[in-house]
């Protein structure tokens, strides 16, 4: 049975006391950040906080903890910093900021923009292993995926237990008082949205306001449901391409195409030779079931991909695999350079493998889906092995709060639907829920995204917040060859 790696995590769960924070020194110098090798620097002050591994223990390792602040455009600039907080779980908050910069840039017009990369991901005790292309491509039976999560927990440095969201919220309180701010206005994109919700939860009186895009309800055990929430989106998409003239002109038979394609792969994987989409070297492919869900689940989160996908899947089904394929190698390159595997399996398993029968999901509805309970096997096989990490009692809890927040949805979200963000928002007594129209996960930079999101910040109130520009959004149309769309 093959098991995808782009759906690892695992199991886990402890509690513990933490000591108080207080002050340190963090020092500060110039320097610059980017989104990666190849990508432009922004003008950064950077420095190191110190933690330790295990916050109950005074004795414990030290963790040098990155940390960048991107001063405001103002010369008096607002108190309350902007503090954005990257997804995954297992992403650079630095990287990311770095390449999404622009979408803040009218809240940078104010205020310092500050960046903690959390515990175990990008320039802070990094938590990686090294995963084999047998992983990557998905071709691993249960056996060889606990073999493997045996051979990358023995090659972790630290211990992943003390890297969850209940320790990282801590740091991130510390980072504060270190840095003299009295409050931040704290944006969560993804899994970023549940340590946002969480710190919110432990220090209500530290936080201003609080953008929530792509929205993880506390309460939402993020797993099972994901091959339902992908289906329905894929379902979406098919019935938006019948809806468009030229996309169904066409791509008539897209659902019977693709349909007939699954059914092609399930019967056993292609070679495929390609260029490598991102070094240009020649290359052969194993290009499978598995391959096929990873491609159309990563083309699914935005609308530029989106665009895409029926000529990807017509050019599939009729034996032209090399687009479809580079797409699906292009994503998982990507996503294994800025994912930590340690510190992600930590996390998810801590925090939704433990309550994954509270979702009720059977294994007959995900049967139905273009996915299938793959993800649930690859789950339970590394879970079996991970060792538990620290949650806190109320953390599976919805927030209760009166702060001000704003809550970001896109309606073709293939793994943080709209009703995600209700869900969510049950407790919110402050709240404003914003959903984007023909638009896949994450809102930040979209349309007039930005513009609403910095007279948010600016006025610190969800009361008269003028949207009406998301009534204008862009959509990608559909290409109908690799020319681009229709004229």
């Amino acid at each position: 049975m093959r098991q995808p790696y782009f759906f690892v995590a695992a199991l886990c769960s402890l509690c513990f006391i933490p000591l108080p924070a207080t002050a340190v020194d963090l020092v500060l110098e110039e320097c610059r950040i980017s989104g990666g090798p190849g990508f432009p620097g922004i003008k950064a002050r950077c420095g190191t906080l110190e933690r330790h591994e295990d916050p109950s223990d005074r004795n414990s390792a030290l963790l040098p903890l990155s940390v960048a602040v991107v001063p405001a455009l103002s010369l008096e600039p607002e108190p309350d910093p902007f503090v954005p907080i990257a997804g995954g779980p297992g992403q650079s908050t630095i990287e990311f900021y770095s390449l999404l910069s622009q979408a803040f840039e009218r809240i940078r017009r104010s205020r310092d923009i500050v960046l903690l990369d959390q515990r175990g991901t990008g320039g802070s005790a990094r938590m990686e292993c090294a995963i084999g292309n047998e992983v990557v491509e998905g071709q691993l039976t249960p056996e060889q995926t606990i073999a493997a999560t045996e051979t990358c927990l023995d090659a972790l440095p630290l211990r992943p237990e003390f890297f969850t969201t209940s320790v990282a919220v801590e740091d991130l309180e510390a980072l504060r008082i270190a840095l003299s701010y009295s409050q931040f206005n704290i944006y969560g994109i993804s899994y970023g949205t549940r340590v946002a919700q969480h710190y919110l939860r432990r220090y209500p009186d530290s936080v201003r306001t609080a953008i929530l895009d792509g929205v993880v309800p506390p309460q939402l055990a993020l797993g099972p449901g994901i091959a339902l929430e992908a289906q329905s989106a894929l379902s979406k998409i098919f019935d938006r391409c019948a809806k468009s003239t030229a996309c169904n002109e066409r791509f008539p038979e897209i659902i019977d195409e693709f349909a007939a394609l699954k059914e092609r792969l399930a019967a056993g994987s292609v070679s495929v030779d390609l260029a490598n989409p991102l070094t240009g070297a020649r290359q052969t492919v194993q290009f499978g079931d598995a391959e096929l869900a990873g491609a159309i689940r990563l083309l699914s989160y935005t609308p530029h991909t989106v665009a895409l996908m029926p000529l990807l899947i017509h050019e599939a089904a009729n034996e032209n695999f090399a687009p479809l394929a580079s797409q699906f190698l292009m994503a998982m390159e990507r996503m294994s350079a800025s994912l930590a595997v340690g510190m992600h399996n930590a996390v998810v398993c801590t925090e939704d493998a433990p309550f994954y029968d509270d979702e009720n999901v059977s294994r007959e509805a995900l049967e139905s889906t273009y996915i299938g309970p793959m993800q649930l096997e690859a789950l339970e096989a590394i879970c079996s092995v991970w060792p538990a990490g620290i949650l806190d009692p109320d953390f599976k809890t919805p927030l209760a709060t009166d702060k001000p927040v704003l809550l970001l949805s896109g309606d073709a979200d293939p793994v943080t639907p709209p009703h995600f963000a209700e869900r969510a928002a049950v407790d919110l007594g402050n709240a404003r829920h914003l959903i984007g129209r023909n638009q896949g996960h994450g809102q930040a930079g979209s349309g007039c995204m930005p513009e609403i999101m910095g007279r948010f910040v600016g006025s610190g109130s969800v009361t008269d917040l003028d949207a009406e520009c998301l009534s204008r959004q862009f959509e990608m149309p559909f290409f109908v060859d690799f020319s681009g769309p229709k004229p």
